[in-house]
């Protein structure tokens, strides 16, 4: 097979390879947003009533878990986030990720194209081993491989695809996706044409000072919960739009994020 060397050519490829493995996707998690702040349990069986099956799941950073769930009527695939037992975001993803395939597509021509997209992209974005949490390449080539891939779909903001269910690619993913928080930290989390008030700048900050600063910019708290020593609490402000969840333990806060939708909010 001939080698393309020219760099608009490859990237070229990439996205046409990207394009003919992503099919059209169902949206069901809009319809979801209730579910957001329910105990996990209770999330189950809303879920099963709706119409779902729990598929596979895995575990992410800071303690946070995943799951796939899908709707055969709807040919429908959504990944659940649980963080201490709630709920904090439902997204939809592709069929694949709960081991179906859209109706009108192969299975086996989309896993091969998937696969010639990975290897291409890995090719062009090669992660470093300081991604690695000891600093250090693994010294099997075959999970090195299965980290790489990991490690661009989670930089890249794919869905988690552990086809080989291994350690390595869960460990890669969990590192792309750190990667990619850093890389967009200035980024509110929403687009649009409205103007947006920061809010990452509160990260760390003393959880008391934070309340008083999100009320400042014009937030209203909307709605929280307690697990343990954890707090949860959601903080709208309709004029921008946003709606953020601020998670604060031993009095600062751990994590701030817009979560686009909530029922209160």
């Amino acid at each position: 097979m001939a080698i393309v060397r020219t760099s608009g050519s490859i990237l070229t490829m990439v996205a046409v390879i990207g394009m003919a493995a992503t099919p059209a996707m169902a949206r069901k998690a809009s319809t979801l947003t209730d579910i957001n702040g329910m105990r996990a349990s209770s999330a189950e069986g809303e879920l099963q009533d709706r119409g779902f099956k729990y598929i596979d799941g895995h575990k992410g950073g800071y303690g946070s878990a995943y799951s796939n769930w899908w709707h055969a009527g709807d040919r429908d695939c959504v990944t659940v986030e649980v963080m201490d037992g709630k709920v904090m975001t439902i997204n939809d993803v592709d069929a694949q990720d709960c081991g179906h395939t859209e109706k009108g597509h192969s299975g086996a021509g989309t896993a091969v194209a998937a696969v010639a997209g990975a290897a291409l992209i890995g090719a062009l974005l090669s992660h470093k081993s300081k991604h690695h949490d000891d600093g250090e390449h693994y010294d099997d080539h075959s999970a090195e491989q299965q980290y790489e891939r990991g490690y661009n779909d989670g930089v890249h903001n794919v869905a988690y695809h552990n086809y080989d269910k291994t350690d390595a690619y869960s460990s890669g993913y969990s590192a792309g996706v750190e990667q990619r928080r850093h890389n967009t930290s200035y980024h509110h989390g929403s687009g649009g044409y409205r103007e947006k008030v920061q809010f990452s700048d509160l990260s760390g900050a003393r959880a008391a000072g934070a309340d008083s600063t999100l009320t400042q910019r014009g937030f209203v708290n909307v709605d929280g919960f307690k697990s343990g020593s954890t707090a949860y609490t959601i903080w709208a402000r309709p004029a921008s739009r946003q709606c953020l969840q601020m998670t604060v333990a031993d009095g600062r806060v751990y994590d701030i994020r817009d979560i686009g939708q909530h029922p209160k909010c």
